[in-house]
């Protein structure tokens, strides 16, 4: 599916800004599931400095400058994505979850020494007692690992309410937990929280779903913003994106941008202001398939 996506971010301060300075991962990443044709950032005021670099996570990120006085921001990310069904294996495929775990620990492999940084809790997924217990539930003694973790996902979907405005980007995975409410990065941040307190490798994943899909097909949770989802790696079989906020795995719909351990890996836009006092953000998305919107390619 041939996908365009707008990522539109506006701040306006109450007073001038003098300087300021904005990491942004705004570009999609390319994969197995995704190629990414055209990415585009469009600022206004002009930056004095914009360049490129990837993180330690392997993502595409803009810094920016900016030394001169303004009063408002608009950071515009245009991309052109064709996306695909990803071929998932069947949840009985996979091993058991306690041999992902070993393997994972044991480092044997570069592979599996990629995936260990994602086994062990970050500052937004430190599980408590009661988030692992939940987890265990869905991880019994030699159950396969993806059986499991879609499990898992879907006991969140069900026993957790999609409630924007419940929480805030810095509500703690445990206070999310014990709400059993929150969006897309609450969910996420709970799954992750479970599997790293079983030790499994697991990562978040930052993007966009579509937001107008074609006619007669279901409108997704959170398409309205950026979305956010898990990937566990499960060895041999590699990197299995799962979304407890819809209760699916990933596919056509999905456009991935980053990832990592958690959120504050992959912030579409960060940094640090001088001056302007408060501010108003307002952020708008929009993913569209092109044909549906009768225009050419970017």
């Amino acid at each position: 599916m041939r996908l365009k996506v707008s990522h539109l971010t506006s701040y306006h301060y109450a007073s001038a800004v003098s300087f300021s300075q904005h990491v942004l991962r705004l570009e999609p990443r390319p994969s197995v599931r995704q190629d990414v044709h055209h990415y585009a950032l469009t600022v206004e005021p002009s930056p004095t400095r914009l360049s490129n670099q990837s993180d330690f996570f392997g993502n595409s990120v803009n810094l920016m400058t900016l030394s001169e006085p303004h009063e408002a921001l608009r950071v515009q990310a245009t991309s052109e994505v064709e996306t695909r069904a990803a071929s998932m294996p069947a949840d009985e495929s996979s091993e058991p979850w306690e041999f992902i775990r070993d393997r994972c620990q044991a480092v044997e492999t570069d592979f599996a020494f990629e995936a260990s940084r994602y086994c062990y809790a970050s500052r937004r997924t430190r599980a408590n007692d009661a988030i692992e217990h939940y987890a265990r539930q869905s991880f019994p003694a030699g159950r396969p690992a993806l059986e499991a973790a879609v499990e898992l996902s879907h006991r969140i979907h069900t026993d957790f309410a999609y409630a924007p405005g419940a929480t805030t980007a810095s509500t703690s995975v445990s206070e999310a937990f014990a709400k059993r409410q929150g969006v897309c990065q609450d969910f996420t941040h709970v799954m992750l929280a479970g599997l790293r307190a079983l030790h499994l490798p697991g990562r978040y994943v930052s993007g966009y779903l579509l937001t107008r899909p074609p006619k007669g097909a279901p409108r997704l949770v959170g398409a309205d913003a950026s979305h956010a989802w898990v990937s566990v790696w499960l060895s041999e079989l590699g990197w299995v994106d799962i979304d407890p906020t819809n209760d699916l795995l990933p596919g056509e719909k999905h456009v991935a941008v980053a990832w990592g351990r958690d959120f504050s890996d992959v912030s579409p836009m960060a940094g640090v202001v001088i001056g302007g006092g408060e501010h108003q953000l307002d952020v708008a998305v929009d993913v569209a398939p092109i044909e549906a919107m009768g225009a050419s390619p970017l």
